[in-house]
């Protein structure tokens, strides 16, 4: 027998733009507010007689993602007869909430937080706390991209060997969204969008002054706040395309380098110039992780910056809306005209060390990454993420050339200009990532009016002080 009863506590959706009405219980990122368990308990039997398997997984951007996984889940257990716990829990609260469990001794078996590759899995890796998975992704790894694997491979410094700890199951990566229909009403076409670095932001700032300006329409919906990661993850893609290299891939620490500190500061100094020109909203300096997509899904902004396609996935149940009035396109090129290389952010599973259940978490794990179950999992779950395993790309839902949100996404992730997350090659950044050393920087120059110098000056700094404690 198969119980699942999902608890939804309560909603809240701010200033609901009039088509995402029908969808409003998809858009639970800006919705939920409690953890959502999902109890699969199979027929009696020795193997599981002992407590159930316990999987903490951060909430969907759509229903349709969490639906997903608990299909997935309850399948499982129904098959193997092992009993599991899902429980969801947001984004914001997650790390803590890990961090906690782990304190206390009680941990989750398995763990899957959307953010944690850019910082919490490397750090517990480095600490000893993960469970060597090398035997699940042996199962796919013939299957993976070379720059896949090496976003999972962690040092273990308390056993002292670099090894898998994370099993990869989908990827994302920078992507722009922006209004079709904005473009047009201020006379131009998509095919007037420069694709050359300055061409490309100057026309978003141009075509902002020609949108109606009561209420105002904002050309560029940029993040500048200290508490959301959109901010420091697209100040990332900035450095990438000024090629300022604060690591190397074995883990060298280049911030010393007067050339890359010369990078920093012009980097800064190019982000907070569009909050200075009045082209973003002023509130922006106070968003949070969700914020980004609920400003431009409400029209309040022209484009924004997304580090998935959460917000084509919403828009899915109006095809109107999803088919002709929005977009998705990649970065322009370089500054010095070469391909823009994208920071892949790579979805992982983590087993703890201390798990009751190592082995059924393991089982769970490999069961769940081999390519048909996966490819129906992220079918389901609504465009959010999309494959890794080379073959599945292959299916013709992943290269419809007539939807034009998967189709752009594809391109990018089927595009050998990629490299992970920083923290992938030194745990170190995680620090610096956890720290929001770079949306702290961004935050006091145009918040508190500290001048880009300076503010570039502490974030070395304390890039430098947080890489010391680690040596």
């Amino acid at each position: 027998m198969q119980i699942i009863h999902p608890i939804i506590k309560h909603f809240v959706v701010k200033k609901p733009y009039k088509f995402l009405l029908a969808s409003l219980l998809s858009f639970i990122v800006i919705a939920c507010t409690q953890a959502q368990q999902v109890e699969v308990t199979p027929q009696a039997s020795p193997s599981t007689a002992d407590a159930p398997l316990t999987i903490w997984w951060e909430k969907g951007f759509n229903l349709e993602e969490d639906e997903a996984l608990q299909a997935v889940v309850a399948d499982w257990g129904k098959k193997t007869g092992n009993p599991v716990e899902l429980i969801f829990h947001t984004t914001d609260d997650f790390p803590q909430k890990t961090e906690r469990a782990l304190q206390s001794g009680n941990p989750p078996d398995i763990v899957m937080s959307h953010n944690a590759e850019r910082g919490l899995y490397p750090r517990l890796g480095w600490e000893g706390k993960l469970v060597d998975v090398t035997d699940v992704v042996e199962t796919v790894r013939s299957l993976y991209p070379d720059s896949i694997m090496e976003a999972v491979q962690f040092y273990n410094n308390a056993e002292k060997k670099r090894s898998y700890y994370a099993v990869p199951f989908s990827q994302s990566s920078n992507f722009i969204s922006y209004w079709r229909d904005m473009v047009k009403q201020a006379g131009y076409t998509d095919a007037d969008i420069p694709q050359d670095w300055d061409g490309f932001w100057n026309f978003w700032k141009e075509l902002g002054a020609k949108l109606p300006q009561d209420p105002k329409t904002y050309g560029l919906g940029f993040s500048f706040s200290d508490k959301a990661g959109d901010t420091y993850y697209l100040f990332e893609q900035v450095l990438e395309a000024y090629d300022v290299q604060i690591l190397t891939p074995d883990g060298e620490l280049k911030i010393s380098d007067p050339a890359v500190q010369e990078g920093i500061l012009n980097s800064l100094k190019w982000y907070t110039q569009f909050f200075k020109d009045g082209v973003v909203p002023p509130d922006t300096v106070n968003w949070l992780n969700p914020d980004n997509n609920t400003v431009f899904l409400n029209r309040q902004v022209a484009m924004t910056p997304n580090t998935s396609l959460t917000i084509p996935a919403t828009a899915r149940q109006d095809p109107e809306v999803y088919q002709n009035k929005l977009g998705t396109m990649s970065f322009p090129s370089k500054p010095n005209g070469k391909p823009m290389r994208n920071i892949l952010t790579i979805k992982q599973a983590v087993i703890f060390k201390g798990s009751r259940h190592e082995a059924i978490a393991k089982q769970f794990l490999t069961d769940f990454v081999q390519p048909a179950t996966i490819n129906n999992y992220l079918k389901a779950a609504g465009l959010r993420n999309m494959p890794i395993a080379k073959p599945l790309w292959d299916d013709p839902y992943w290269t419809n050339p007539n939807d034009p949100h998967i189709a752009a996404g594809a391109k990018v992730l089927t595009s050998p200009n990629t490299r992970p997350f920083p923290s992938v090659y030194h745990p170190a950044y995680s620090v610096v990532t956890k720290e929001n050393v770079w949306g702290k920087a961004i935050h006091r120059i145009v918040a508190d009016g500290v001048a880009p110098e300076k503010a570039a000056e502490d974030a070395i700094a304390e890039v430098q002080k947080i890489f010391n404690e680690w040596t």
